[in-house]
């Protein structure tokens, strides 16, 4: 005799989100803890060692994660790819893994205006980051702040570095650009680690909110485990294959806000990497 077991929507939802939570809330402490000064300092070696950017922290990027219509939602969510999503934004090390991430963005919203609200921009304002103190160069005596990199959606912050503006831009400045996106690959072969690795980010999720939320989280601390355990080799052949296949629309808006310290800040890097050529 054979049984056959339903398990109804509601049932399965549930399972799917308390699954996911216990994945984010048992691997995070591991897997991705909060950042420190000393980690900082760590991925800074491994950004100059692996990536030729000096006193780089991390790199900054927000991906939209689809997710079908919220009811009662207007257009909060629908992004400007013309689909419904929430913004994932993370921050990730020399060796592609999240170093901090968040979820929740509305779609609408751009990764500048996502990083404007977010808790990593407030506690960079309040210098509760641990971002450790400003450093020399190598082999200079130019000190400079510890930075992230971000492309041009990002504003131009003195712990924040985004490219020059292709308009005007004369040679040591595009030089500069080239080194900031190399650095800047990390986020984005992250991104494309979990696309390969996880297809269920192919298509909406097709859950509330909440629930694409804490499956998103998973899917991060996840990918974090895989590279701790196996290292990124086989993963960045995973984005290779991915990438060849399905090439993501990597489309930006721009955000105009800059800041004079954050001018003088990047000169400064400009500068180096310029006398530093490869």
């Amino acid at each position: 005799m054979h049984f056959t077991f339903r398990i109804g929507v509601s049932t399965a939802a549930y399972i799917i989100r308390e699954t996911c939570k216990a994945l984010w809330i048992t691997l995070k402490p591991t897997h991705m803890p909060p950042p420190s000064m000393e980690s900082f300092l760590n991925i800074a070696q491994d950004y100059w060692h692996l990536w030729d950017f000096p006193n780089c922290i991390g790199a900054i990027d927000g991906k939209h994660i689809r997710i079908q219509c919220p009811p009662k939602s207007g257009s909060m969510y629908f992004n400007y790819k013309k689909y419904f999503s929430v913004v994932l934004q993370a921050v990730a090390d020399a060796n592609c893994r999240f170093v901090t991430i968040e979820v929740g963005g509305f779609g609408k919203q751009s990764d500048g205006g996502t990083f404007s609200s977010s808790v990593l921009h407030e506690l960079m304002r309040a210098g509760k980051l641990g971002i450790p103190p400003d450093a020399k160069l190598p082999g200079s005596n130019v000190s400079v702040p510890y930075v992230f990199v971000g492309d041009e959606a990002y504003p131009l912050l003195p712990n924040l570095l985004r490219p020059f503006s292709r308009r005007n831009c004369d040679e040591q400045g595009e030089y500069f650009n080239e080194r900031l996106s190399k650095a800047r690959k990390c986020v984005e072969c992250a991104f494309g680690g979990i696309n390969a690795k996880w297809r269920i980010l192919w298509k909406p999720i097709e859950t509330d909110v909440a629930t694409a939320e804490c499956i998103t989280k998973a899917i991060c601390v996840l990918h974090n485990v895989i590279i701790d355990l196996e290292g990124t080799a086989q993963m960045l052949e995973e984005v290779d294959d991915f990438e060849r296949n399905i090439r993501p629309n990597v489309a930006r808006r721009s955000n105009r806000v800059n800041v004079s310290s954050g001018r003088v800040v990047r000169d400064k890097f400009s500068e180096f990497v310029w006398n530093n050529k490869l």
